[in-house]
């Protein structure tokens, strides 16, 4: 596909809502037509990204298949391991995360090959590698060294492993697990948009996950899920948590972890995450957490309507897991990883460029027009 190839409409961007889709109505969100709960029940995370990039759950023989591509691709690149040493402990975790997107994309040869085979190669490479990234990260905050990745694991068991230096207990992983693949597609998020935008624009698969990540990095959109346990932690106890909203609400505070957008049936995966975070409680001793957050999750509502959407028990839950707070969001960009890439291909496949429609007021009064 070149420029010359390319259908420019003037129109605001749309894509196949089946590749995640909201129901207005419900909340539901569904990846492919499936429900989100029923695949956290039934599938792995590697099932999941087969299902978001190929259309169809994948076959025994074909997830076997994409994991023997995968696996042996999770290690650091020895350079990219140096530069990431490198990097001051003042820059966040996130930020690190993108630049070495960035990096692995300056050594790609197939970055300028934007067909959606290519896209679904290059989209492995870094499924893979995100694990090792996240990881290192964290441990080298820590004074720790790597850990080397283990092809004897499936990708959530690896990621923690490679993370805390050992398998954790079953439930651990599978919570974990489920969270990847709730947080797997949002339809039309800030993020997904930007990496629609960047593959409509030929931008290359590396540049376009580099711009979905700084644009999840914000504080309005993934970046609030850091600011869960800074609200725990203020909160303390469930007894304070109505006297805690009311000084925040005086002061015109965000409550991290609740939207707006949320008041009428409630972000439908928060259940299962909220089902997670309790398996994780129960094993780590967080059950003055769950407390705490049922006794915040009621006065937020008794005062603003307002429900909680799924940073909140995520948040809580990868606390409990062992990840540091500023690596909740790094987390975050392997899990919709899939949906990223599979939004991008989409695009690529519609053969368009998304142009959105721009309202302009001034002295002669609003009209609508292509943005040129």
């Amino acid at each position: 596909m070149t420029v010359s190839d390319t259908k420019v409409r003037k129109e605001t961007a749309r894509g196949h809502a089946a590749i995640p889709r909201v129901s207005r109505q419900t909340s539901q969100l569904t990846y492919r037509g499936y429900p989100v709960q029923e695949l956290c029940r039934r599938h792995s995370f590697e099932e999941v990204a087969f299902l978001l990039w190929h259309g169809e759950l994948p076959t025994r023989e074909q997830v076997l298949a994409q994991n023997r591509a995968e696996r042996p691709q999770r290690a650091l690149d020895p350079d990219l391991a140096a530069a990431l040493a490198g990097q001051p402990f003042s820059a966040r975790p996130i930020d690190t995360v993108r630049r070495a997107v960035s990096t692995l994309g300056a050594k790609a040869p197939a970055e300028r090959d934007i067909t959606p085979a290519a896209i679904h190669a290059e989209a492995l490479r870094l499924f893979a590698v995100l694990p090792s990234l996240v990881a290192f990260e964290q441990r080298r905050r820590h004074g720790l060294g790597a850990v080397a990745p283990r092809d004897d694991l499936g990708y959530a068991a690896n990621f923690l492993y490679m993370t805390f230096g050992k398998v954790p207990e079953p439930q651990i992983v599978a919570a974990f697990e489920r969270s990847l693949i709730l947080h797997a597609g949002d339809s039309f998020s800030a993020s997904a948009s930007a990496a629609r935008a960047g593959t409509a624009g030929l931008s290359g698969l590396y540049n376009t996950v580099a711009a979905a990540v700084g644009t999840l990095k914000g504080n309005a959109h993934a970046g609030a899920i850091e600011t869960v346990m800074e609200t725990m932690n203020e909160v303390a106890i469930p007894d304070n948590a109505r006297s805690w909203l009311e000084e925040a609400l005086a002061k015109g505070q965000c409550i991290a972890g609740f939207d707006p957008g949320n008041t009428k049936t409630g972000d439908a995966r928060v259940p299962a995450m909220r089902s997670a975070l309790g398996m994780v409680a129960a094993i780590r001793g967080g059950q003055h957490l769950i407390e705490t957050y049922e006794a915040l999750a009621t006065a937020v509502y008794e005062a603003k309507g307002l429900r909680p959407n799924l940073s909140y028990p995520t948040g809580i839950a990868y606390h409990l897991t062992g990840f540091d707070s500023e690596m909740f969001a790094p987390v975050l960009v392997a899990a919709r990883l899939p949906g990223w890439t599979a939004q991008g291909a989409d695009q690529v496949t519609a053969n368009s460029i998304a142009w959105p429609r721009v309202a302009y007021d001034d002295q002669a009064g609003s009209h609508l027009a292509g943005e040129g």
